[in-house]
């Protein structure tokens, strides 16, 4: 009966896999890097969308379907900050745009619920978004100053004996 959900359901858990991959990928370069600050902000992104995946597969089990958790994509190894926060951003804007979508087909096919679930997916989604586009924009604004006053937030820290950052 629900079979276009669970269809759409699956894309988005897809499309959150490649985001937890992609994320914590770039959460191990930016704490190797010493940007304790953008490392954490990937790392909290990332278990925020495997909350998204846990969400999405309880509705797809609920609707009788099998969960794929397979990811979309691959983890494209990408170093520079810059371009991790470009492609975070990307993706987020993407899966927001999709997840209205999805929303309005789950709507048109008598799945109130999986249309709630995409609907509060998308203000999440924008959320992750506005965060990659404000360190984005410091980023232009202060340039390598930007990463270097994280790089000496981390020496600070070490220093005093305090905790690592998450």
């Amino acid at each position: 009966m629900h079979e276009k959900s669970i269809v759409r359901l699956n894309q988005a858990v897809a499309d959150e896999m490649t985001a937890v991959h992609r994320y914590m990928y770039f959460h191990f370069h930016c704490d190797d890097q010493g940007y304790d600050l953008l490392a954490g902000l990937f790392k909290r992104t990332a278990i925020e969308e495997m909350v998204h995946v846990e969400r999405l597969a309880e509705r797809i089990l609920f609707l009788k379907g099998e969960v794929e958790l397979v990811a979309a994509e691959e983890v494209q190894k990408i170093h520079a900050v810059a371009e991790m926060l470009k492609l975070a951003r990307a993706m987020e804007e993407q899966s927001a745009h999709d997840y209205n979508l999805w929303a309005n087909e789950c709507g048109n096919h008598a799945d109130n619920i999986s249309k709630k679930l995409f609907e509060d997916l998308v203000a999440d989604e924008e959320r992750h978004y506005d965060q990659y586009d404000i360190e984005l924009e410091n980023m232009d604004k202060f340039g390598d100053h930007y990463l270097a006053l994280q790089s000496i937030e981390r020496s600070k820290r070490r220093a005093s004996g305090g905790p690592p950052a998450d």
